[in-house]
């Protein structure tokens, strides 16, 4: 199932009353569902991926009180990109291939920064804008939550 379709359906949930969607393609399927906060999220054996809603930070709450310290200390102008699934973070596309980006390197809209890989599929992360890499903010083959951040470009 394509990355972006699965960022579409996660924003269409974000959008509607819907509390939950279940999508099956062929072998695949995909379940998203909005939890309220403090709700455990449970994991069914043949759903590709479980992305609770309720997890990101939305602008209607405090940043400010709900953020560590240390991730306040980037400027206005950081563009982050975020983990769009549960998964593990890969920085190169094999063990002992060099990685995707580095810290400084200029990026296009569309480079690859980093692979997640969910339920053995690997699953490419593409800038959506142009800049510089300011940060990797996760180690490699570290595992990572829907919506956390992974990269920061300026």
């Amino acid at each position: 199932m394509d990355i972006r379709k699965v960022k579409k359906l996660i924003e269409l949930l974000e959008e509607s009353n819907i509390g939950e969607l279940e999508i099956k393609e062929g072998e695949e399927s995909v379940r998203i569902s909005r939890l309220p906060s403090g709700q455990a999220v449970s994991y069914a054996a043949p759903v590709a991926m479980a992305a609770p809603s309720a997890a990101p930070a939305t602008p209607t709450q405090s940043p400010a009180a709900e953020a560590p310290p240390a991730e306040n200390n980037s400027s206005l102008s950081d563009h982050v990109i975020k983990s769009p699934m549960v998964g593990t973070f890969y920085r190169s596309p094999s063990p002992g291939s060099p990685a995707f980006v580095e810290i400084g390197q200029h990026v296009k809209a569309g480079d690859v920064v980093c692979i997640v890989e969910a339920m053995k599929m690997m699953n490419q992360i593409e800038a959506d804008k142009p800049g510089v890499v300011e940060a990797i903010l996760v180690d490699d083959a570290e595992p990572v939550e829907f919506d956390q951040p992974l990269v920061t470009i300026v």
